[in-house]
């Protein structure tokens, strides 16, 4: 059990420039492939964040300039500064992106433990996921499901579009859901979906807070606390991640079989099997909101008194 459990607790991180001094990260399982920048085919339209779209491998990509993505700059770049950096290819919540970056530094392999939340602040920390310590200096890891979603639209639900029979919705209302993560963007989307049905939730930024709560519930009355009918866990994390999570949470006797959705950016089938094989139930992409619904009301429907 330990040793899966630090086993699954390290991730490879793909450090690089966005045109200054200061390194940020990328989670390595985010990225398809890092190449230098290719020939650029401007869309006049499109959001001035976006520098252009590529072909590449008979597929048209956006290409996002990351810098400008993340913070305040109103800086020009000129033909000859974007042909000399990179694009990072991407596959994230189910859609193929580039992200334009100034240079490329290495991959370093550390431990999610390692890994600490952000400050709450503004500007460029606002797009921080967490920090961490690496050869002496602190690199950001970038929230990048918060840019996609400022950058090429938030995917959202109406009530309308749910589709669900009355009696159904009448059932599942009020249950109380945990959602774990550490995307402001993605937590702000899965709250909107569980509003809409009408569903109590609590949050946690990472699986230690999480882990914690469920402690704290462990040890509570429960005369006097909602029961937790569900966790919805998204897998990448500071301090803890979901694997580790969800290895911990069942080894909680009030929560052993409770039913775990990891609800996750990375695509995959390693990623499911790992999820798995570490206690979670099921496993959905990132972030079709009908698809997330539907997850919900069928556990919440086969398990009414949960």
């Amino acid at each position: 059990m330990t040793s899966t459990s630090n086993t699954n607790n390290r991730l490879e991180l793909l450090l690089f420039y966005l045109g200054g001094k200061r390194r940020f990260g990328m989670n390595v399982l985010k990225i398809k492939e890092v190449i230098p920048c290719p020939a650029l085919h401007q869309l006049p339209t499109s959001n001035p964040k976006i520098l252009g779209v590529a072909e590449l491998r008979e597929e048209t990509l956006p290409i996002i300039d990351l810098a400008k993505a993340v913070s305040s700059t109103h800086r020009v770049l000129t033909d000859e500064q974007i042909q000399q950096g990179s694009v990072i290819t991407t596959e994230i919540n189910r859609s193929h992106q580039g992200l334009w970056i100034s240079d490329v530094d290495k991959i370093v392999l550390c431990n999610w433990q390692d890994i600490l939340p952000p400050s709450s602040g503004t500007g460029i920390g606002s797009y921080t996921t967490g920090i961490t310590l690496i050869d002496e200096e602190l690199v950001q890891l970038l929230d990048i499901e918060k840019v996609l979603g400022e950058v090429m639209g938030i995917k959202t639900i109406q009530t309308d579009d749910l589709h669900i029979e009355k009696s159904k919705l009448e059932a599942v209302f009020g249950k109380l859901i945990m959602i774990v993560d550490d995307s402001s963007m993605a937590l702000k989307q899965t709250i909107s979906a569980l509003d809409k049905l009408g569903l109590q939730h609590i949050s946690a930024s990472d699986g230690k807070v999480a882990l914690q709560i469920l402690n704290d519930y462990q040890n509570g009355d429960p005369h006097t606390m909602e029961p937790i009918s569900m966790i919805i866990s998204d897998i990448e994390m500071p301090e803890m991640d979901g694997y580790s999570f969800v290895t911990q949470a069942r080894q909680l006797n009030k929560f052993k079989d409770i039913h775990v959705l990891m609800h996750t950016s990375l695509n995959g089938t390693m990623n499911m099997q790992k999820a798995i094989s570490s206690g979670a139930n099921d496993v959905l992409t990132k972030f079709v909101p009908e698809e997330l619904v539907a997850k919900i009301i069928d556990h919440l429907m086969e398990s009414p008194d949960s």
